[in-house]
């Protein structure tokens, strides 16, 4: 578990979908928070994702290609997303979407993007539901909810807190981290002090509040973003400093310090899914830590940011090695070179490991890639047909057979 530390990411602008020069430009697609209560997170992830896009530009591109961001602002909102990609899908030129934020969000263009077969790469999202293997088109790069979650419940159970609440964001994202927290808990033999909800993008933590007072627990996972979580701890710790407070990564470090009273951040626990933004002996940390300070001398560092500094890295990696022609009827070199060689800091290199020979590596992407059948119809008539009478209802016995 890291404890909070200051950050701060500077102002990023946004973009309008817009034509592009495709023989020039690698044009990539996002939907995240810009604006509004939660658009810390998606700023911080997208100054870090340009970090290293603008340095790859700089170097000139992906096979003589600059790579195009282009970014719209859902605000945290489902409906809002819809809206942006399909916008975005009108785009000619969009070869991928890339980066997008939250799980409820994410979760409401999963038909759209897997009907027009468009990937998905590194959305900032530990949710179950992304990692459905029916899902083609989206690529995980971070860890899921539930291996954050029960590392989180070991920590609290390693210190003695065995009296633990969950506060859950009433969505999908939410939802998952419920789960996640009721089966961590029950290889513990335990059960949630309490659960309650607070609602996505409001500071409302009245009857969240009321309800874990009451319980009075020692330990609280809280799996909400910033807006909620700062609003509830700032009134639990008002009244005590006993509890230990809990938070899962896609909080954001910064945001929930940002929005907390000067100090009351210190021993609030955030998991974590990439490494320690200031330890520069960390090869990719001291690079990103260089690249974040190229625009901004006085950017400072944190873990959002560093997390979409490593996605751009795994996006770049993947377009360097499908050729000079990526394009989206193009996606089994893509996908070949994701298994091959793996990204910088998640995905594992299958390929070069010795774990898949060239030959499976290739099987795999163009299985990942097909449409699966449909079941044929089989109903009641047809399941009769296939029974064979073993024993015929009046020759079956009416009372126990043995002794």
């Amino acid at each position: 578990m890291l404890i909070l530390s200051a950050l701060q990411a500077g102002a990023q602008t946004f973009d309008s979908p817009q034509e592009s020069d495709t023989t020039t430009t690698l044009l990539l697609g996002q939907s995240l928070p810009l604006k509004g209560p939660s658009a810390q997170l998606g700023r911080e992830y997208r100054t870090g994702a340009l970090a290293w896009f603008e340095e790859v530009n700089r170097q000139g591109g992906i096979h003589g290609r600059t790579i195009k961001l282009t970014s719209l602002d859902d605000q945290y909102e489902p409906e809002k997303t819809i809206a942006n990609t399909q916008s975005l899908l009108r785009t000619p030129a969009l070869l991928a979407l890339f980066g997008y934020v939250g799980t409820p969000t994410t979760k409401s263009i999963l038909p759209l993007i897997e009907r027009e077969r468009i990937p998905l790469i590194a959305p900032l999202s530990g949710a179950s539901l992304l990692r459905d293997a029916n899902l083609r088109m989206v690529f995980n790069f971070r860890a899921s909810y539930r291996m954050e979650i029960e590392q989180i419940v070991d920590s609290l159970v390693r210190d003695a807190r065995q009296n633990i609440a969950v506060v859950y964001q009433n969505d999908a994202f939410g939802r998952d981290g419920l789960a996640a927290a009721e089966a961590a808990l029950k290889r513990h033999n335990l059960k949630p002090a309490v659960i309650t909800t607070v609602e996505r993008n409001s500071a409302d933590i009245t009857e969240a509040y009321r309800r874990v007072k009451a319980a009075n627990p020692n330990g609280l996972i809280i799996v909400s973003a910033y807006v909620s979580s700062a609003a509830l701890s700032k009134r639990l710790l008002k009244d005590s400093h006993s509890i230990q407070i809990m938070n899962v990564s896609f909080v954001g470090s910064r945001a929930l310090e940002d929005s907390l009273p000067s100090g009351q951040a210190n021993g609030i626990g955030v998991s974590q899914v990439v490494p320690f933004p200031w330890n520069r002996w960390i090869p990719v940390v001291a690079t990103y830590q260089t690249l974040m300070r190229v625009n901004n001398p006085n950017a400072r560092f944190g873990f959002t940011s560093l997390e979409g500094f490593i996605a751009a890295q795994l996006m770049s990696e993947a377009l360097e090695r499908s050729g000079p022609d990526p394009t989206r009827a193009r996606g089994t070199e893509y996908l070949k070179a994701l298994i091959t060689y793996g990204s910088p800091a998640g995905m594992p290199n299958w390929g070069t490991s010795g774990e898949l020979s060239p030959d499976q590596v290739d099987i795999m992407a163009r299985f990942l890639q097909q449409e699966p059948p449909s079941p044929p119809e089989f109903g009641l008539a047809d399941m009769k047909a296939t029974w064979k009478v073993l024993v015929a209802p009046e020759d079956r016995p009416t009372k126990p057979q043995h002794q």
